[in-house]
């Protein structure tokens, strides 16, 4: 993939100030069950924000909302000011998507599918322009139905770029992609935001989200549980000691350390231990803690497998929101 610097949004004479994205006590309601409950959050332009959580998150249903392909139950969802539901022609020249699932015909040939949607747009992008950017200029002549799955998503994002959206609406993007083509992709992707595309991103790779996002949402059980910058979500918590748990010992033969929690996990096939410190200053606290533990093996004559301090992660942050009325379950695309 080239870069994607020719690729920029249709520029109009409104205002800047106002967020592109703007969602406000957000309810969704299926019958009995509700699945969006209260969800509020904005998106700028030039503007990356990444929507996480488990499957069943409530995510789609907050998406399809901006989409305009759901009326909300109550609150309210506006892009660009305006009311998305049932597609109004203001938004739709403005506002792209890549679906979790592709939409590409698999009969056409590569350029013939590009040249169809180009067709249905307004001011269209050049064809070749589109697949280099994507990647795609070797295969231009070949089957869509040859494609990888990897591949059927590079042209659906080429087929969202077409008609140089102000909004863009990224749903897994990069399911089915080899590490290269997932790292050209983010490239591309970096490149519309530096160009001031606002773009609403969900992902499973919470490895993408911390490459790309400005600040990210995780929802859980249709509520946003944490948002923020990363270095905020991060924050408060705490840092990780974490070793293999040595034979012969079990997580209650191991010691309390003060302004720590123990907690049992499995690694690599492999019995682990962390304990988070929390708290404030939990850097000081965690050195602190370490320093029990470590005198504590020395007494006991244990050897400490793998030992580690560090702090925490998005993941740790994501599996503990995702815990927090049940069992985790992180989701691969």
């Amino acid at each position: 993939m080239t870069s994607a610097q020719q690729i920029s949004p249709a520029r109009t004479g409104t205002g800047i100030t106002a967020p592109a994205i703007s969602v406000r006590d957000l309810r969704q309601s299926y019958g009995d069950f509700e699945a969006v409950r209260g969800v509020s959050f904005g998106v700028g332009r030039g503007e990356l924000f990444a929507l996480l959580g488990t499957n069943g998150a409530g995510k789609t249903t907050t998406i399809e909302t901006l989409e305009g392909f759901r009326r909300p139950t109550s609150g309210e969802v506006r892009v660009f000011g305006t009311d998305p539901f049932g597609q109004p022609a203001s938004l739709r020249e403005r506002v792209d998507a890549v679906l979790q699932h592709s939409g590409v015909f698999g009969e056409l040939t590569v350029s013939e599918t590009v040249d169809l949607s180009r067709d249905l747009a307004a001011n269209p992008l050049d064809r070749d322009t589109v697949l280099r950017t994507i990647g795609l200029a070797d295969r231009a002549r070949v089957a869509v139905r040859q494609l990888s799955g990897g591949q059927k998503r590079r042209l659906d994002l080429g087929l969202a770029l077409l008609s140089q959206p102000e909004v863009l609406f990224l749903d897994e993007p990069t399911a089915g992609m080899d590490p290269e083509a997932r790292r050209a992709t983010w490239r591309v992707i970096e490149d519309l935001v530096a160009g001031g595309v606002a773009v609403l991103l969900t992902t499973h790779y919470l490895e993408e989200a911390e490459r790309l996002a400005d600040r990210i949402a995780i929802m859980h059980a249709g509520e946003v549980r944490v948002s923020g910058r990363i270095h905020e979500v991060l924050t408060g918590w705490g840092d990780r000691i974490g070793f293999r748990i040595p034979d012969g010992l079990r997580l209650d033969d191991l010691p309390d350390l003060s302004g720590a929690a123990a907690e049992a996990d499995i690694r690599e096939n492999e019995p682990w231990v962390s304990y988070v410190v929390t708290g404030d200053d939990t850097a000081g606290r965690g050195h602190r803690a370490m320093a029990e533990l470590l005198d504590w093996a020395r007494h006991n004559d244990v050897t400490l497998q793998r030992l580690e301090l560090r702090t925490a992660s998005l993941e740790d942050v994501f599996l503990s929101v995702a815990a927090q009325d049940g069992v985790a379950e992180l989701a691969t695309a």
